[in-house]
């Protein structure tokens, strides 16, 4: 039986609840089917996202951020280090990327510059201009998973189905794309396609290939894969809803590294697709009801989502 368990969302929410509070308190990972997310609009993004990656280098960083710390557009190969967001020094990462913030933006206010910088204005390839609608519109349904997916979440954990809805209606939630290029030498010591890290928000949503690669660490401090399997999302919980949960479920440590060579003796490329679901900017997060006493202060979602992307990004 695999570590990372699948589990069929089309289902009583009693049902799927309970299920989700059990593998989120053991492992923090499982894939999902039943999730109904369209599967043209998930091909034509997928899609999308090779043919970006195979644009020439000039155009990719024609989007690149135009200034230190910002949040979205292309990043180099090995242009940052995820194990760092844990602190401490890593290697970089053997992979580049492309990420986009939110695509309907408030019609308000923002509470002060921290919070314009989780809104700040995506960066898209002019010379690919249908890059941008399959984007945005697999953006909007992944957004709706993950308002589901919080409904899940608040089923099981014996609290109203529309709990969280208040704290995740203007989130500025992230859609990412990686590409971990295939190549012919071995890595230095210590490098890893992405090093072990946690997730900062609320869940993870990922699409994966069949290439493999992504690991998770188990309660008993060993490394398990998680295949791909069609139509499938893989899910995981992030920091923020661990410590919403007053660590009664976990976010779990994973990880990439080289997959099998194959027959040529090379390591094939990877691609993947996370979307980062977050909270509101000034949600306050703070040990949820029948967790049991408090283990953390009160913090608001967008400066814990900030700090850690700033760590990672750090040179």
């Amino acid at each position: 039986m695999p570590y990372v368990p699948v589990i069929d969302l089309d289902r009583d929410p009693a049902v799927v609840g309970a299920e989700l509070d059990d593998v989120c308190t053991n492992v923090g990972f499982f894939q999902v089917i039943g999730h109904g997310v369209p599967d043209a609009v998930a091909t034509r993004a997928w899609d999308a996202t090779v043919a970006f990656f195979d644009l020439p280098l000039e155009q990719r960083m024609a989007v690149r951020p135009p200034s230190s710390g910002y949040p979205y557009g292309y990043i180099p190969f090995s242009g940052e280090s995820l194990a760092k967001s844990l602190g401490g020094v890593s290697k970089p990462d053997l992979k580049e990327a492309f990420s986009i913030g939110p695509v309907d933006k408030p019609e308000r206010s923002f509470t002060g510059a921290d919070e314009a910088w989780a809104w700040q204005a995506n960066l898209w390839p002019a010379e690919f201009p249908e890059f941008q609608q399959a984007w945005t519109d697999y953006f909007r349904v992944m957004l709706q998973l993950g308002t589901r997916l919080m409904s899940n979440f608040a089923v099981g954990l014996k609290l109203p189905a529309d709990y969280f809805e208040a704290s995740i209606d203007q989130s500025p939630s992230a859609l990412r794309a990686i590409r971990y290029p295939g190549r012919k030498d071995a890595p230095e010591d210590g490098q890893l396609r992405a090093g072990a890290h946690t997730d900062y928000g609320t869940l993870t949503i990922l699409k994966q290939d069949r290439v493999g690669g992504l690991q998770v660490l188990t309660q008993s401090e060993e490394w398990a894969g998680v295949e791909e399997i069609p139509g499938a999302y893989v899910i995981n919980i992030g920091d923020l809803m661990a410590r919403w949960t007053n660590d009664r479920w976990r976010s779990t440590l994973h990880r990439v590294v080289d997959p099998k060579p194959n027959i040529k003796g090379e390591i094939p490329r990877r691609h993947s697709m996370p979307f980062f679901h977050n909270a509101n900017w000034e949600a306050e997060v703070s040990a949820l009801p029948g967790t049991g006493t408090p283990k953390y202060e009160t913090v608001l979602a967008g400066p814990h989502l900030q700090s850690k992307f700033t760590k990672a990004t750090a040179a």
